[in-house]
């Protein structure tokens, strides 16, 4: 049947007196996520949505959990297929649309992995291999959006 592991974070985040006084609508979006034994997040909202662009998002880090997903389970496949993975690099995309209400969503995220291998004979198995990865992956098991993988694999 399987097995349950439990996950926790904490958030925090707190008024300004400057935003108290304010007549704008805007405050601020800066909080931390804290999650035990591990350094803080940082955390608001996109620039896009008037956050402060130095810090991590909730779309920088969906993102990130969708890469890096993707690449562990990847590399889970190629040892149980005997494939040696010399290196591996992505510049993952996602597209999110914003309707008129304002609400949104993912609609779309584009995996660019690019994969360095010790054997010729495998490159294409290396290739293949990528489908493989995306339907273990935790986190691409749980988007109700599309993960496309474009990948490249060479000879290192």
């Amino acid at each position: 049947m399987g097995f349950k592991h439990l996950f926790k974070a904490k958030l925090n985040w707190f008024s300004t007196k400057e935003e108290e006084v304010s007549t704008s609508k805007i405050f601020s979006k800066s909080h931390t996520v804290t999650i035990e034994g591990k350094p803080i997040l940082n955390v608001s909202a996109a620039k896009a949505f008037k956050g402060d662009p130095a810090l991590y998002n909730p779309e920088d880090l969906l993102l990130s959990s969708v890469v890096s997903c993707h690449m562990m389970s990847y590399l889970y496949v190629c040892r149980q297929n005997g494939i040696e993975v010399l290196s591996y690099t992505d510049a993952a995309e996602a597209t999110i649309e914003v309707l008129d209400n304002g609400s949104g969503r993912f609609i779309e995220v584009r995996l660019y992995p690019k994969v360095v291998i010790t054997q010729k004979e495998k490159i294409a198995e290396a290739l293949r291999l990528h489908q493989k990865a995306n339907e273990l992956c935790f986190i691409a098991n749980s988007c109700n959006f599309p993960i496309i993988n474009k990948p490249s694999c060479e000879l290192g």
